[in-house]
């Protein structure tokens, strides 16, 4: 594809980050890795961070790996996970490495957060659903700690906002990041001062919004001639993951009709919603602590954040450190050869968000709900895997009654697509269409984006029809229903639903 126009992706994950080029030659997309490397918290003094220069570093590296590759760089974007940010001071300059989600400081604060303002009043505000990492109880914890970051603050960044910043010098909050963090108003369209003013935190910080497409500016002299990227443009792409993931989702859609369809963005969070129009903020989208994020195109992204095969990565984890390194296909194997539906979890439960023994916490909670202890790995992982499904079909089924609706097709994009047993879990019980991939949504997704920005694609329509036509995909039809109807009822007692 030598006549290709070439779109770098910078695609940071909570695990991995790489940089990806996609490749267009007017009709399709491939993707090419230029470099990858690991990524995750750094914990120091009983604190837990991201080692933002160090990630800096592996960018830079990646963005000359494809340079040194591709002649017809056309532009770069960005995207990572929500809801974590960076404070700069006076002279731009950064203070401190920003705190990883996981870390402790927020634990208790969504409690004193509803002391201040009550909870109904914070969900009219956000529509945002209530987890205690959000970017704005981080924003109390610093303030209950007298943190001297935030006194001496004057800007706030979110991650990929960060990034963008370092590669162009140019500091922008990008909207679909934004949106994650529980003081952004999707109704106004901007942030929710008058919130953060009532929690008494600095609105001063907060710069001007830019829509995904913006064309940011250049690279910085220096980032040009230390990668060989001169003249080469920064795009906003979705710099949520999950935007830039839904973006990539290969489903037709009829403007301004109900959507019928649904997806799941699958890897360590499970993210799974609809496309909307417009956000949905009501008394039973509070009750359902369910969120509005943004999306590509002016649209709302109404999803539940689910806890997704972070449970399996944590066990798999915790086993390669006992000296047991089970790749991914082993242990999908072995989950398959157990019996199935036989002791279930509710994967969102407190107990499984940050333990030290993740088979320790499973086998403990189906201890003490009384059932069947899992006592080999592959039960552990079965069991992990049938409750995800089975969260999903409750997820499903209040997603349809939030938009009016059969949603008749499950996509499932990113890495959670190559597990096939998952998938078909996923049909079987949801008793609707899977259709799995492209695993490299994100990555897609980011890549397109900059083509309809740059005009080698004439909308994000155009884009998707691209995508359907590039990638191939798995479908998985319902085959075994009925053992699941009997498991569901036994899951929704135990999440109390």
């Amino acid at each position: 594809m030598a006549d290709s126009k070439a779109y770098l992706a910078v695609d940071l994950g909570a695990s991995s980050g790489r940089v990806v080029a996609g490749l267009f030659d007017g009709k399709q997309v491939t993707l090419e890795e230029a470099y990858r490397f690991e990524n995750g918290g750094v914990a120091a003094n009983g604190k837990l961070y991201w080692d933002l220069l160090n990630q800096w570093t592996h960018v830079v590296k990646g963005l000359r790996a494809a340079a040194a590759k591709h002649t017809n760089v056309r532009s770069v974007g960005v995207d990572t996970w929500g809801v974590d940010f960076g404070l700069l001071g006076r002279n731009d300059e950064l203070l401190g490495n920003p705190y990883h989600y996981r870390d402790t400081r927020t634990v208790g604060v969504m409690e004193k957060a509803f002391s201040i303002v009550p909870r109904q009043k914070i969900f009219a505000q956000t529509g945002l659903q209530f987890m205690e990492f959000n970017s704005l109880y981080q924003l109390l914890a610093m303030k209950l700690s007298n943190s001297p970051l935030l006194e001496n603050a004057q800007r706030l960044l979110m991650i990929p906002d960060l990034f963008h910043w370092l590669l162009t010098g140019e500091k922008a909050n990008e909207y679909t990041d934004v949106s994650t963090s529980q003081f952004y108003n999707p109704q106004t369209g901007d942030f929710a001062r008058p919130l953060l003013e009532e929690f008494g935190l600095p609105t001063h910080i907060l710069g001007p919004l830019a829509q995904p497409g913006t064309k940011l500016g250049p690279l910085q002299t220096s980032v040009a001639e230390e990668t060989g990227l001169k003249g080469v443009n920064v795009v906003l792409p979705g710099t949520h993951d999950t935007a830039s993931a839904v973006m990539a989702v290969p489903a037709a859609s009829v403007p301004g009709a109900k959507p019928d369809w649904c997806y799941i963005s699958s890897g360590t969070w499970s993210l799974m919603g609809v496309e909307t129009p417009r956000p949905i903020i009501n008394d039973r989208m509070y009750e359902l602590n369910f969120t509005n994020e943004g999306g590509v195109g002016g649209t709302t992204r109404v999803l539940k954040n689910i806890a997704g095969l972070w449970l399996v990565q944590q066990c798999r984890g915790l086993w390669k450190q006992q000296g047991h390194e089970f790749g991914w296909e082993e242990l999908t194997r072995r989950a398959g050869e157990t019996q199935p539906l036989l002791s279930l979890v509710d994967p969102d439960a407190p107990a499984f968000v940050a333990p030290r023994d993740m088979p320790a916490a499973i086998r403990e909670y189906c201890q003490q709900t009384g059932q069947p202890v899992p006592s080999s790995e592959g039960a552990v992982i079965r069991c992990a895997l049938e409750s995800l499904a089975l969260r999903y079909r409750m997820v499903l089924g209040l997603l349809e009654e939030l938009v009016g609706g059969e949603l008749k097709t499950i996509h499932i994009v990113g890495g959670g697509s190559l597990n096939r047993l998952l998938c078909q879990m996923t049909a079987d019980c949801c008793n609707r269409r899977v259709v799995a991939g492209p695993v490299e949504a994100t990555a897609i997704g980011n890549v397109m984006l900059q083509a309809v920005t740059d005009g080698a694609v004439g909308s994000i329509a155009e884009a998707r029809e691209v995508i359907r036509t590039s990638f191939s995909v798995q479908q998985y039809l319902p085959q075994n229903t009925w053992p699941w109807n009997q498991a569901y009822e036994r899951f929704t007692k135990l999440v109390g639903k």
